[in-house]
């Protein structure tokens, strides 16, 4: 594999370190179309705001598109309490204990930005003692506190924080010597690094395809409809990028790219499947297939919009999804590898 692993993580270290929590991407949105502005790439933008990237193919009647999203997790401010700590509503799906104290930034209307950090509403064992640790970890029981001299909701309330406020949830970004990552949001930053890498690669080298590709990034799909709308009208395949589960009793691998065959919304295509397990079989690509009973994806969402096309989902192997997630740089190479593979061939 000729890729540059370098380019790959560097993107995604700065795609990891912008916050996007669904709802608030225009930073990061901001951020991609500025590096495809650097190396002339056109792009498209969708009134939701998703980026669609286009290369012209030999056969632009078949055409393919691949997605990945760069929303993320997050939460928003649901009350300001009397006592100046902030009560949360999580946006998307958290198991709440893994957000117990976390660092975090409060990003208000009027872009200022304000630290603090995620607690239980008991979160000393010096004053709760058992109650401490048997208290449910549910949105109810968690709060923000904030890092600034605020004793009262109008102390708050003058600071300029309001409902709706969103809080992005600190990412921890870590890259060890043995090249595992470990980062929040994985889900789907991962992903979203390969598809731009994989589009500075065709431009770069000056690809030919055999059929038009398009590369759509969406900003909703962790709240369900990131790729419902604007699909490039020729699209027959449809193939979301976003991440495998490893984990009790499934097959993935932090190590290669995962192929779903089914997941909450049902069957994938089968032939599509095939196809690219047929790739990864043809140029020895380290691939897993699973099956995810609690999973959906982008091209479950065009689906369930209404779009005739045939669906995939593949992506690197990503454990611990919606917590403290780590995936390791061979599944990010394989990725790539049966991308370019599969859209070089006829």
């Amino acid at each position: 594999m000729n890729y540059d692993k370098n380019t790959i993580l560097n993107i995604l270290k700065t795609i990891l370190s912008i916050p996007s929590p669904t709802g608030y991407s225009k930073l990061i949105m901001q951020y991609l179309k500025d590096e495809l502005n650097k190396i002339n790439i056109p792009y498209k933008t969708t009134n939701k705001g998703a980026l669609i990237v286009s290369f012209t193919g030999i056969n632009d009647d078949y055409q393919r598109t691949f997605t990945s999203h760069v929303d993320t997790l997050g939460a928003m401010v649901k009350g300001i309490k009397e006592n100046g700590t902030l009560s949360m509503v999580p946006i998307g799906g958290y198991m709440m204990s893994t957000l117990e104290g976390e660092n975090c930034t409060i990003k208000t209307l009027d872009d200022v930005s304000y630290s603090g950090t995620i607690q239980t509403i008991k979160p000393s064992v010096h004053i709760s003692g058992d109650e401490a640790n048997s208290l449910k970890r549910i949105p109810e029981n968690m709060e923000v506190i904030l890092d600034e001299k605020v004793f009262s909701k109008n102390d708050v309330a003058a600071l300029g924080i309001d409902v709706g406020d969103y809080i992005c949830i600190d990412t921890r970004t870590t890259i060890t010597e043995k090249q595992f990552i470990k980062s929040r949001y994985l889900d789907d930053k991962a992903s979203a690094s390969l598809l731009m890498y994989v589009i500075k690669y065709i431009h770069e080298n000056n690809i030919k395809l055999p059929y038009t590709t398009n590369f759509y990034i969406s900003n909703y799909e962790e709240v369900g409809h990131g790729s419902s709308a604007a699909l490039p009208e020729k699209t027959k395949e449809f193939i979301a990028v976003d991440m495998g589960a490893p984990g009790c009793d499934q097959n993935s691998s932090e190590y290669s790219v995962c192929i779903c065959a089914k997941d909450s919304s049902g069957p994938y295509d089968y032939d599509l499947r095939k196809k690219l397990v047929n790739t990864c079989k043809k140029n020895n690509i380290s691939y897993k297939l699973d099956i995810y009973p609690h999973y959906g994806s982008d091209a479950s969402a065009a689906l369930r919009a209404g779009w005739d096309v045939r669906t995939a989902l593949i992506g690197p192997g990503v454990f611990a999804s919606h917590a403290y997630e780590r995936t390791h740089v061979d599944a990010l190479l394989a990725t790539v590898d049966l991308i370019i593979k599969y859209i070089t061939e006829a």
